[in-house]
């Protein structure tokens, strides 16, 4: 089974609110937006954001370029049944990162868990490329992945884990570290998971 296809099929199977990453209320996604200082009418994207519930919270606040990538189609769909009449204010891009070519420059690149899954090294160069393709000088990067002392695998795949350090290491010196935080996930099923939140200035 590809990528694509794994992704497609845990959102068949699984309730939005079911799948391990879920959460009601992204506090550390959205302290980590506002601490970038944007404007509202700044364009964001959201990568691997699926049904995520941050596009709403950040509709809610204000903030009017939005975009959403995730390589499950039904995610997204799942995300835009939820939203409503609101979804046509977001641009829906279905993707694999690694693969994808963007058309415009953002103001912030938010990634929460995708780069984790991203074990090989020639993916990890791939995703580099597109950030730096898709992120405006001086824009901000917010990356989340599982920390150090976080779990070593998650929906049936393995992942790399990351401090903030290591994961500004790794996406090269062009990406200043601004912020670095922790966050102690509690899944639907009860489980706590230790994530980090990167905040990263991008100046080539």
């Amino acid at each position: 089974m590809d990528r694509k296809q794994h992704w497609d099929e845990v959102y068949r199977q699984k309730a939005e609110d079911a799948v391990s990453w879920f959460q009601v209320h992204p506090d550390r996604s959205l302290e980590l937006v506002h601490a970038a200082g944007l404007k509202h009418d700044d364009p964001i994207i959201d990568v691997g954001g699926g049904a995520s519930r941050l596009v709403d919270h950040l509709l809610e606040v204000g903030y009017t370029d939005l975009t959403v990538l995730d390589i499950a189609e039904a995610a997204l769909e799942r995300a835009g049944a939820r939203l409503g009449s609101a979804a046509l204010k977001v641009q829906w891009q279905v993707a694999d990162v690694t693969h994808w070519h963007p058309e415009r420059r953002y103001h912030l690149w938010h990634d929460r868990a995708v780069f984790h899954f991203l074990t090989e090294a020639a993916d990890r160069i791939a995703y580099r490329r597109v950030l730096e393709a898709a992120l405006a000088p001086g824009g901000s990067a917010v990356v989340a992945s599982f920390a150090l002392d976080g779990p070593e695998r998650c929906s049936g795949l393995p992942v790399q884990r990351y401090s903030s350090q290591t994961l500004a290491a790794e996406l090269g010196p062009a990406f200043r570290l601004r912020d670095g935080r922790s966050e102690s996930h509690v899944t639907p099923a009860g489980r706590i998971q230790q994530f980090q939140y990167s905040l990263l200035e991008y100046r080539p």
